[in-house]
């Protein structure tokens, strides 16, 4: 698998023209004469969606027409290709995109045949993908755990898994709810408000500063950063760099003064850690966490304002923002398409020849809509997790469920403070910018009735304060912006024991939607670590 490039190729084909063993060499599947329909019902060429395709006829997985209707796209390539289909990257850079289910757990499950450490990616160390590429800060490889694989993932990916887990879980709780309310303050009064710039962009980062420790007036430089990063424009390499700097001054800055926080933690993890390997989990967990959980609030605000099986349900007490998140996670993954594994050796794959070396992204919002697993696409799934939106295997998101938490617990204070929230414009008006790697709403405007009952987060005032006879309100204060401490380093209380949620197995026969959870649901209860 390589680049095309100008000027004569090795093997003498015309210039530009894809080099034997690449995806660009799998055909196309001819339409059907006479206007028939295509295989598994994909639109006609010149009907309602038509792909860009590039060198030998390959669709481009970036571009206006991928970034119109991915989803659309995805079926597409299914149509043409099954489970597994060539593709190109920014730059014609050619990858295999796996569209099925079963496919995507048997790559992810098995890091012996398909590695995730990215100097195995044969284009890149021939010399086809140049340094300024921007699908360099994805996909290049870095001292990280999941750039590793075998037992230095494992060392690594252990500091992180530890570090997360060492958080308080009510002190978790404590800074969504408080980040929340300060930031509804700011537009509460106004009966209006953008929920995207305003609130779902700014939360997640605001929270990950508090757990690592940062000084906040660093949140928002690295809010834009992170999001120039993950859309592979061309500032990408340049927010990159400032990502790093940031993230070095704060591991210099915890050698001097360590915390209850997750840099301070990771430093003094028995894993032994470099310093470059902290800043690389810092940048890790910061922009992975920002985007997947900042997109996963957006859509579940925009379904629980839209659809009626959301917007009535909810109000009417039968489901909970939290089986409203796993619904969304279902149809809309923060992360449609996962960067990267590579074969550690020829192979054949749904039908495909693939190459050691080749790139493989996974797909997981193809997966997760994929006929063969006998799901329709919006089709309600009551909790169920079996999904594919946080991985699987060894490399699995380990904070998937502070995800899960910031993202209930903020949809559940903004639902609190402004319980009439209705969107501002018709549905059909809202529009998404797309990239390879993920789709996000552009805007979602509310009004409501304007609101200016305090937040309960908000410091009492002095005349109040002075009337509590114990003091009471301003230890309340206090508390509350004290910053997350180790469960260890608790007293005096015993730690409180959610139900337990355990992880369905994910195979096909899972994919079964799962009966309706009884009572009430509590967004805390996902906080918790699960065991085994």
């Amino acid at each position: 698998m390589s680049t095309s490039f100008p000027g004569p190729s090795e093997n003498g084909a015309p210039a530009g023209a894809p080099p034997p063993g690449c995806p660009a060499h799998v055909p196309a599947r001819a339409p059907e004469p006479n206007g028939a329909p295509e295989p598994n019902g994909a639109p006609e060429p010149n009907g309602a969606f038509e792909p860009d395709r590039g060198p030998g006829g390959i669709v481009r997985l970036y571009g206006p027409a991928a970034s119109a209707d991915p989803m659309a796209l995805y079926e597409r390539l299914r149509a043409e290709h099954g489970a597994v289909a060539p593709v190109l990257l920014e730059g014609d850079v050619p990858a295999w995109l796996v569209l099925g289910y079963d496919e995507i757990l048997q790559i992810a499950r098995n890091p012996r045949r398909f590695a995730r450490d990215t100097r195995h990616w044969r284009d890149r160390e021939e010399g086809r993908i140049p340094d300024d590429s921007p699908l360099m800060p994805l996909l290049a490889w870095r001292p990280d755990c999941i750039s590793q694989d075998g037992n230095e993932h494992r060392r690594l990916r252990g500091a992180v898994k530890d570090s997360l887990e060492n958080f308080d879980r009510r002190a978790i709780r404590r800074h969504v709810h408080r980040r929340s309310h300060q930031l509804v303050d700011g537009f509460a009064g106004a009966g209006r408000a953008e929920l995207v710039s305003q609130f779902a962009e700014s939360l997640p980062m605001m929270v990950l500063t508090d757990l690592f420790g940062l000084p906040e007036e660093e949140g928002a430089d690295l809010v834009e950063a992170s999001r120039q990063l993950v859309r592979g424009t061309e500032k990408a390499l340049e927010a990159d760099r400032r990502i790093h700097g940031i993230l070095g001054r704060l591991v210099a800055e915890k050698h001097r003064a360590p915390g209850p926080d997750l840099a301070s933690w990771l430093i003094e993890h028995e894993a032994d850690l470099t310093d470059e390997e902290v800043r690389q989990h810092l940048r890790l967990v910061l922009v992975l966490a920002n985007e997947t959980t900042t997109n996963l609030m957006v859509n579940t605000l925009r379904m629980v304002l839209t659809d009626p099986r959301f917007r009535g349900t909810l109000h009417g007490g039968q489901m909970t923002v939290p089986a409203a998140v796993e619904q969304i996670l279902w149809d809309e993954p923060p992360l449609m398409v996962v960067p990267g594994r590579f074969p550690t050796h020829d192979m054949e794959i749904a039908g495909h020849e693939v190459r050691r070396g080749d790139l493989l992204l996974l797909c997981v919002a193809a997966g997760n809509t994929d006929p063969a697993i006998g799901r329709a696409a919006g089709e309600d799934m009551h909790g169920n997790r079996s999904h594919l939106s946080f991985n699987s295997g060894p490399h699995e998101c380990p904070g998937q469920d502070i995800g899960r938490a910031i993202t209930g617990s903020g949809i559940d204070t903004l639902l609190a403070r402004l319980p009439d929230l209705q969107l501002a414009v018709p549905e059909e008006g809202l529009t998404w910018t797309s990239s390879t790697w993920s789709r996000h709403l552009d805007a979602l405007p509310v009004l409501f009735t304007p609101r200016h009952a305090r937040n309960p987060f908000a410091p009492r005032p002095a005349a109040e304060a002075d009337g509590e006879a114990d003091g009471g309100a301003e230890a309340a204060g206090a508390e509350e912006e004290r910053p997350p401490v180790p469960a260890a380093a608790r007293t005096g209380e015993a730690p409180a024991q959610p139900e337990r949620i355990t992880q369905p197995e994910r195979t096909p026969q899972a994919v079964r939607p799962a009966a309706p959870r009884r009572g009430p649901g509590r967004w805390w209860d996902l906080l918790w670590p699960r065991r085994g």
